[in-house]
């Protein structure tokens, strides 16, 4: 004969089980949660008896991780537990009494410690991920808008949860895991990421495997990007493909919708301390692209990335002048202009030009690469009169005309000499002159020229380049 039921409690006029001893009461008390009403009176004694019930079931797993021969009898445990956590994530919903309940005994550190051992156990797969799941999704409940909650879920997950879940295989733990590090974070734990450079490569990895995920992508966005130290710290330790990553989030944050917050200007002016010296030093890497042995390489790769970077960062105006500066970035694009030119001119490779590629052909790792060099020296040179001399005096107007042709290779190509030369030759008479001469000398076609919306008049002796349109703004 089965045990007589105990008497029954009532939770804000509804009758539910007391006390709470089994599978069917727990799913009953889960359900009572889902109403606000019911979580808003919850007395603290039904959170310690969901808790005893969580410390037992601990145990059972606890004893199958030392000896293999009780795993099979953990499928009644592991039903408990996934149904405590489903009960504890319900009752902190919106509801900042319960939260500290629950956190007040202790029930992080238990829900922490056996997610951890869930990593030691060889059981049926779906009833260990799905107990898995719920404890996470409990964590980030009881972190939510409550910084208490945050702190002590900080002390015990960090880092040994976060380097298991970030990585697993499946997508929904990485996503619980992520959404309990960003709802975490803040400026003091971001020094900690920095001595756990691991976990925030993590989230990168994240990102890569599921791109439609928010939280790894807020996480970078919101919070990495924040932070010039951990960034430069990433940056020195991540892969390349990783590096890519990186850079097209730090792209779309400056290109979104919103401009940048003018609280970010001087974080980004650091990022963009960190892109323009590297590029300055790693840029020739690009030159292996030349070689069929390496026409997918990805150090190549995330340097076309960080010109990317460079021309969106100097389209904004706040970065722009600091970029303008920037101790011989102005140089190396003109001499990488220059080396991949001549390049694609005396051999055929990915810098040649190219008027017949195939509609949808993207294995050309290096399309655009040379219209962006010319759209950067268009960049730097706005309304930057050293930059337009320093161009000149690198011999990079002829070179830049040079480049106006078309190449499928490079989409857009005309429209970027354009803008440079019109950059180059705003109120600067020297540089007007130099392009005069060159169409006089029949070292520039005239009939280019007008293409570019110039022409040459001639005024007694002296030649006059004059722009047929007006300029246009920095891009």
């Amino acid at each position: 004969m089965a045990a007589p039921r105990q008497p029954s409690a009532r939770l804000s006029g509804v009758t539910v089980p007391a006390p709470i001893h089994d599978l069917e009461a727990l799913r009953a008390l889960t359900a009572l949660f889902k109403e606000p009403r019911n979580r808003e009176t919850a007395p603290r004694t039904i959170f310690q008896r969901v808790l005893d019930i969580l410390k037992k079931a601990s145990h059972d797993v606890e004893l199958a991780c030392r000896d293999s021969s009780q795993v099979e009898h953990l499928a009644s445990s592991l039903q408990l537990i996934t149904e405590c956590f489903r009960c504890l994530r319900n009752a902190c919903i919106e509801c900042s009494a319960n939260q500290n309940s629950i956190r007040n005994l202790d029930t992080i550190g238990v829900a922490v410690d056996l997610i951890l051992l869930f990593r030691e156990l060889q059981v049926e797969q779906d009833s260990l991920l799905t107990a898995f799941r719920c404890g996470l999704q409990f964590l980030g409940n009881i972190a939510s808008r409550n910084e208490e909650s945050q702190s002590i879920v900080w002390v015990h997950a960090f880092p040994e949860l976060f380097l298991t879940c970030l990585n697993h295989q499946d997508k929904k733990i990485v996503a619980y895991s992520s959404m309990i590090l960003f709802t975490s974070l803040n400026s003091e734990r971001m020094k900690e990421l920095e001595e756990n450079i691991n976990i925030a490569i993590s989230v990168i990895e994240a990102h890569q495997k599921q791109p439609e995920s928010e939280w790894p992508f807020l996480i970078i966005t919101d919070h990495f990007l924040k932070s010039p130290e951990l960034v430069k710290a990433m940056y020195a330790k991540m892969s390349n493909s990783e590096r890519v990553t990186l850079l097209d989030l730090v792209i779309a944050k400056i290109v979104g919708d919103e401009p940048l917050p003018k609280d970010d200007i001087p974080v980004f002016l650091s990022h963009a301390e960190l892109i323009a010296s590297t590029f300055v030093d790693e840029c020739k890497t690009v030159l292996k692209l030349m070689s069929e042995d390496h026409t997918d390489d990805e150090e190549a790769l995330a340097i076309i990335r960080l010109l990317d970077v460079l021309c969106e960062m100097t389209a904004n105006t706040d970065l722009l002048g600091y970029l303008q500066v920037f101790p011989g970035l102005l140089e190396r694009v003109v001499d990488l202009l220059r080396l991949i030119h001549v390049a694609g001119k005396d051999t055929t490779n990915v810098f040649s030009i190219s008027g017949c590629m195939k509609a949808g052909d993207v294995s050309n790792m290096a399309e655009g690469f040379k219209s962006h060099l010319i759209r950067l020296i268009g960049n730097l040179c706005y309304k930057n009169k050293d930059n337009q001399d320093k161009v000149s005096e690198l011999d990079g107007i002829p070179l830049i005309l040079d480049s106006c042709s078309l190449d499928d290779r490079n989409p857009f190509m005309t429209q970027w000499v354009v803008y440079a030369v019109r950059n180059l030759t705003e109120d600067n008479s020297q540089n007007q002159d130099l392009i005069a001469k060159m169409e006089d000398q029949g070292l520039a076609d005239p009939s280019l020229l007008k293409k570019m919306g110039f022409e040459v008049e001639k005024r007694g002796e002296k030649l006059i380049l004059k722009s047929t349109s007006e300029a246009p703004p920095c891009e």
